[in-house]
């Protein structure tokens, strides 16, 4: 690791959808908030380190038959079954090229429902990026409604990924 990488902690009464406000406003952190950036296919994803349970090595992976082209099938973390998403899947991954990694994350629940928590393939994760209102753009493709907004980070750019639409989007299965 560098020398220059630190971690700016974040207010301790601060929700981690706060990092990124309501789902109709552009995403606006909180100064000195934190993002994993990782690469999905051709395109670079982003989500709050607070959302981001772990990141592990591509494991065993069960498909489940019949199951949408999007749900790569699931796995066994420390005896939780995770369901492990392609949200790449548009660009038609090639045969026999599986992911390096899954990002592990938890989408909080509320008083009535438990947490959830979600694998997303990764083929690259590139690491944890600071995020200010200035490193945020406020525009996204249309055809990647599961995002919110994008970090701008080494003069590249990374799609936000919001949790809550993520699940709508993909209709991830709970288990």
């Amino acid at each position: 690791m560098t020398e220059d990488f630190q971690l700016e902690p974040i207010p301790s009464n601060t929700a981690a959808a706060e990092l990124l406000d309501g789902a109709d406003s552009p995403a606006q952190p909180l100064t000195g908030s934190q993002f994993c950036v990782f690469r999905a296919g051709r395109e670079r994803f982003c989500l709050a380190v607070l959302e981001v349970e772990e990141v592990v090595d591509w494991p065993l992976v069960t498909r489940i038959p019949l199951s949408p082209p999007f749900l790569m099938g699931v796995f066994n973390l420390r005896g939780s079954i995770i369901p492990v998403v392609d949200i790449a899947v548009t660009e038609g991954r090639r045969p026999g090229l599986t992911p390096h990694s899954v990002v592990v994350a938890v989408l909080a629940g509320t008083s009535q429902t438990e947490d959830m928590r979600v694998g997303i393939a990764a083929d690259e994760v590139v690491g944890t990026y600071p995020a200010g209102t200035s490193s945020i753009v406020n525009h996204t493709p249309e055809n990647m409604t599961y995002c919110r907004g994008m970090l701008q980070h080494e003069d590249r750019l990374a799609l936000i990924v919001d949790l809550n639409r993520l699940v709508q989007c993909f209709q991830i299965p709970a288990i």
